[in-house]
């Protein structure tokens, strides 16, 4: 049943209960209302906005979906949660990546919704569903007497709303629910159930404090001290009401809708024309639209109708009567129905006489916040008898209930149980700052930490310094990806981890993280020539401000941390993917050309490539053929290239290194140099310039040939011995094998969640 379909149907039951013109009235102020809310969100994109909880609203009308997305949301927000809302048919895929949990209410499934689920559980985020009422399984609806007036064409629609509703339930981890029936009937389709009873806003606090200002305490003042046009407007409005109100009369108040084909009202209806016939100063007040059943006939001028009223109206509305009426017949929808009636009368000091059933029994005490009744004629005859005729009773109960509901029954003072409840089933959750999601040696180790976090089931989230935010797939996971460029980041992280100096900020300028991280994978001061201010700026990162735990995949930085800094950095080896990078053996001994691969981008001083270059100018290129492979840099002029790659996807990299025999590499600075070890897990050769970043698992005449930093000639005639010596190359072959497989990813997993102070139990 979609929108359109349920808005019809509520259309139809209101027209049947209440007649046309409540009818259209309350058509006004939905359309008023969807207005006013679509505008409100317009600064509040769900996919613009990374937040802790997105409530996903799947009900139309606005006085549900107040009491448990709008209230619910004030109850986080008063204990430092940051969430967002967004009407069902506006869900993309996008938002899942901003949320940690997920809250439906109400939520018909469509295709979308369950992609969405889908996502979100392949995230690791937590989904939940609100309900407020049985409308989840037709054993439920299929007991309600209204349904049975419908057509077939009419309850099929109905039927398939409830059924999308149960599949919706289904797909999620748990639920949240308003009362204890409500949720026992939920455990049937769920694990977990979490009771979080319906509380009124503080909106609704205020209101109600006015409208006990305004009919206990304004009318009976000093004008002299009335300053404001609007107190002495107010003044003025409560004096006439009080003067309205005759001698001694006493107001009943219903306020569940119209009297008339109403299962619960005519429980009492024989009671309350025995009430009005004895006692002549009650008067009864009613919302709706008045249309007076038969028995009360003979005091039709003691009915009083009040018409329906924004919410803001309502307390009040209700200030204005004396007892607040509250039948309802024993069935299981009742028991699932919230107090809300008896909350916000108590909270204008208005006493409320009920049914002993459900959650009124549940909340209310009797003969302390208010009356509950059996539901017999004699025990509500006695009851509203006792209220009627004592008025000191009322005044005590209705202030008892005040007391109580005030604190117990309200957003902010009943915030906390709530809040902590939210965040104990919110996934850990760990974020990295990146730079960019642009392919270099460390990003890739930052995915591969990320996939292996997400693979044991953690909430993981790249933060991109750039403007891209498409998701990074890798090894099987998709790790999501939101953008500091394009988005407002408000949600909670359990740990975040800066991986270059100028993410570093990010940590220090965001309050909400519990452990910050940062992750050294080189020595970034010497990223930079002399004079460069950012040479300063990288410096700086070794001395922050702010408490963080320094980590490193490099001996070389761990030392240097140590030495220069004195940073204690915790250390985890890197490691490579060897069911990508599988071992080919190179021929040597067939006509064709050996092929060199240099690797590096041209653009960075440090990677010096310029030098792997002049090596190549003293070969033979009869003999040898040179591929150049660079994610960002291009060939200068004087390179001599046959083959250039340029920005190779990263699944496309092994195959490079497969169809080369021999790697030059010349860099001057690595914390942790990966060319080498991938182009040994395929069982290519090595020639290289040891360096701090090379030498943690390069072993000379082992596992490749070092040649000294600025002596081409020993280069070249490390080339020519790999090339003429199959001894030679046995050896390198074999060793630059098993240093690879000490180096599997698959065999470093355990130690990728201690690093970042997880464990697998966690």
């Amino acid at each position: 049943m979609g929108r359109v379909g349920e808005l019809l149907d509520k259309s139809k039951e209101t027209i049947s209960n209440d007649g046309v013109a409540i009818f259209a009235k309350k058509s006004a102020a939905y359309v008023k209302r969807h207005i006013t809310r679509d505008k409100s969100n317009e600064n509040n994109d769900p996919e613009k906005l990374v937040a802790d909880v997105l409530f996903i609203n799947g009900c139309f009308l606005p006085h549900p979906s107040r009491y448990r997305v709008s209230h619910q949301r004030e109850q986080l927000l008063a204990t430092n949660i940051v969430s967002n809302e967004v009407f069902y048919e506006n869900v993309t895929l996008e938002m899942v990546k901003n949320y940690r949990v997920f809250i439906f209410f109400r939520c018909p499934i469509t295709d979308t919704i369950k992609e969405f689920i889908e996502l979100a559980k392949q995230y690791n985020k937590k989904v939940l569903f609100d309900i407020d009422d049985l409308v989840i399984d037709k054993k439920y609806t299929d007991q309600i007497k209204y349904l049975k007036t419908l057509s077939k064409e009419e309850k099929d629609g109905y039927d398939d709303g409830v059924n999308r509703m149960q599949e919706t339930l289904r797909m999620c981890d748990g639920a949240i629910t308003s009362t204890e029936r409500l949720a026992a009937e939920l455990r049937n389709y769920v694990p977990e159930v979490y009771i979080n009873r319906n509380t009124a806003s503080d909106r609704m606090l205020e209101l109600s404090e006015h409208a006990i200002y305004n009919r206990d305490k304004l009318p009976y003042i000093n004008t002299d001290n009335l300053t404001h046009r609007s107190e002495k407007k107010q003044y003025k409005k409560s004096c006439e009401i009080i003067k309205g109100w005759k001698g001694k009369e006493v107001r009943l108040g219903y306020f569940s809708g119209s009297i008339t084909h109403n299962d619960d009202f005519n429980m009492i209806l024989p009671v309350i024309a025995r009430i009005m016939k004895e006692y002549s100063n009650v008067v009864l007040h009613v919302v709706g639209e008045l249309d007076i059943p038969k028995e009360l006939e003979p005091f039709k001028e003691r009915v009083v109708g009040m018409p329906f009223c924004d919410w803001q109206k309502l307390p009040e509305l209700i200030a204005s009567v004396d007892i607040n009426l509250v039948p309802l017949e024993q069935s299981i929808f009742n028991e699932a129905k919230s107090e809300n009636k008896w909350v916000e009368a108590s909270l204008v000091k208005v006493v409320t006489i009920a049914s002993n059933v459900g959650a009124l029994k549940d909340m209310m005490v009797d003969s302390e916040t208010g009356l509950l009744c059996d539901n017999n004629e004699d025990d509500w005859y006695n009851r509203l008898k006792q209220l009627i005729e004592n008025e000191q009773l009322r005044s005590k109960l209705a202030e008892t209930a005040y007391q109580y509901t005030k604190k117990h029954c309200t957003t902010v003072y009943n915030s906390y149980q709530f809040g902590k409840y939210i965040k104990s089933i919110m996934v850990p959750n760990i974020a990295f700052v990146v730079p960019s999601v642009q392919t270099s040696g460390g990003i890739l180790v930052i995915f591969k930490h990320a996939a292996i976090l997400q693979s044991y089931g953690y909430d993981v989230t790249l933060i991109n310094d750039g403007f891209e935010s498409k998701d990074i797939l890798k090894d099987g996971s998709r790790i999501p990806v939101v953008s500091k460029q394009t988005q407002q980041i408000h949600t909670s992280f359990d740990k975040m981890v800066a991986t270059l100096w100028s993410t570093l900020s990010t940590l220090a300028l965001y309050p909400n993280i519990k452990d910050r991280y940062y992750f050294v994978q080189n020595f970034e001061t010497d990223f930079y020539e002399a004079g460069n201010f950012f040479k300063v700026a990288a410096n700086q990162s070794y001395n922050p401000c702010f408490d963080v735990n320094f980590i490193t995949i490099s001996k070389w930085c761990q030392n240097w941390l140590v030495d220069s800094y004195e940073k204690d950095a915790s250390y985890l080896p890197n490691g490579i993917d060897l069911e990508h990078f599988t071992a080919k053996k190179r021929n040597f001994n067939n006509n064709g050309k050996i092929r060199i691969l240099v690797e590096g981008n041209s653009n960075d001083y440090y990677k010096n490539v310029d030098e792997s270059f002049r090596i190549i100018e003293q070969l033979d290129k009869d003999k040898y053929e040179i591929w150049f492979m660079s994610y960002l840099g291009k060939p200068k002029a004087w390179y001599h290239v046959d083959k250039f790659l340029h920005k190779v996807p990263y699944e496309k990299v092994p195959e490079v290194y497969q169809q080369c025999h021999i790697l030059i590499k010349s860099s001057l600075l690595e914390s942790f140099s990966y060319p080498p070890l991938e182009m040994m897990s395929t069982g290519g050769y090595v020639v290289v310039a040891p360096n701090e970043g090379n030498i943690e698992y390069l072993r000379d005449e082992e596992n490749c040939l070092f040649y000294d930093r600025n002596k081409e000639g020993d280069a070249v005639r490390a080339i020519e011995r790999i090339c003429s010596d199959s001894n030679l190359r046995d050896k390198l072959y074999e060793n630059g094998i098993e240093t690879a497989k000490r180096r599997d990813w698959r065999e470093l997993e355990k130690e990728v969640l201690s690093f970042y102070g997880f464990n697998r139990g966690e």
